[in-house]
């Protein structure tokens, strides 16, 4: 993301759609590791950042003009219905989502507790535990 805004502060000011906890919980199924507060304090510290504004998961050219939008920037993964003139496309960067992000704290976490205790019962349990949040969160 931080190089996705680098990019966009190329362009004119970067005012960040921050798509709101409400939102996420509706449309992936779960609440987001960190809060809208949190995200926000973060993106606010970025130099590249103008403003941070509440948004819906997806954004329309009225969400655009009533923020003073010329233009979206957004990854290779968009699927924003702005029509090509108002839309700025990078490419996403090879090997990170946060999905991976999720899946690696998982395994961190498996191997913590899992290789320092080997033939403990609570392992499979542990093991059970991982599985299911994966499939929870689309992981496998």
């Amino acid at each position: 993301h931080v190089r996705l805004l680098r990019n966009a502060a190329q362009m004119g000011l970067v005012v960040v759609a921050l798509t709101t906890d409400e939102e996420v919980k509706k449309t992936k199924g779960y609440t987001p590791e960190l809060s809208y507060e949190h995200r926000k304090e973060i993106l606010e510290s970025i130099r590249y950042v103008h403003e941070v504004v509440p948004s819906p998961w997806l954004i329309d050219e009225a969400y655009m003009r009533e923020h003073n939008c010329d233009l979206l920037v957004h990854g290779s993964d968009n699927s924003n219905h702005i029509s090509q003139e108002k839309l700025a496309i990078f490419p996403r960067t090879e090997g990170i989502s946060s999905s991976a992000l999720r899946e690696r704290v998982l395994d961190c976490l498996v191997s913590m507790n899992i290789a320092n205790k080997p033939g403990n019962s609570s392992d499979k349990i542990a093991k059970l535990l991982i599985d299911t949040i994966k499939k929870e969160f689309r992981l496998d």
